[in-house]
């Protein structure tokens, strides 16, 4: 028998180590021991995910190698999240994100989305290579209260203001808390741009938001 320790763990390296039919057994190993699925995720998932992140960082890792323990990372979520406590529809914070146009670049906000999901924010992914107008009219057509953008690439950074600017124009920017992330982004950057908040990586990032949320009075209900 194993501590919960020892499984978040074992959790983690599986994903590290691609191990996506490994990882299922240790989830429901570890949930047979009667273990938050919840912290499964954070601590365990995530944790392997952002190690993976560190190495793809490093030169370590190559992109195929983060695709590989994404893909166990999921198989591992299949087995945890059926799991997590349900929240009333109607409760969970609305939120859109996605990859600002002309960046094909995803993993990282799948991370992202992921993260928000599982504190039981309603995320609408709007993919990568988004149109600038796709997210103020997504914004709009879910009554969102957060927005998420990001960017690997310092030659799309600019769509982030663009789209900051729009929602200016709608009337709309004091009614949603905006984000901005992506390895050329800082929280210079977002405050130069007019965003509400950055964060460098996935599991900060909710932290941020609710915060944030909080703050502007947008929501109570995280």
């Amino acid at each position: 028998m194993s501590s919960k320790k020892e499984l978040l763990k074992k959790l983690a390296e599986c994903v590290v180590e691609m191990e996506d039919e490994e990882v299922v057994d240790v989830a429901k190993e570890y949930l047979n021991e009667g273990h938050s699925a919840f912290d499964g995720i954070m601590d365990g998932l995530v944790e392997g995910m952002n190690e993976a992140s560190k190495l793809y960082d490093e030169e370590e890792y190559f992109v195929t190698d983060v695709l590989l323990c994404s893909d166990a990372m999921y198989a591992g979520l299949d087995v945890l999240r059926p799991h997590l406590p349900e929240q009333e529809e109607d409760a969970k914070v609305k939120g859109v994100i996605g990859v600002v146009e002309g960046d094909t670049h995803d993993i990282g906000k799948n991370l992202v989305r992921i993260m928000f999901e599982t504190a039981g924010f309603e995320m609408h992914d709007l993919g990568r290579d988004v149109n600038l107008k796709s997210f103020v009219e997504k914004v709009k057509e879910t009554n969102a209260s957060l927005l998420c953008m990001s960017t690997l690439m310092t030659t799309t950074m600019g769509g982030m203001k663009t789209v900051i600017d729009m929602l200016n124009e709608e009337g709309i920017r004091d009614n949603v808390t905006v984000m901005v992330g992506g390895s050329p982004i800082s929280q210079k950057y977002a405050n130069e741009i007019g965003a509400d908040g950055y964060s460098s990586n996935a599991v900060e990032a909710v932290k941020v938001a609710k915060e944030l949320l909080h703050a502007k009075n947008l929501v109570n209900a995280i």
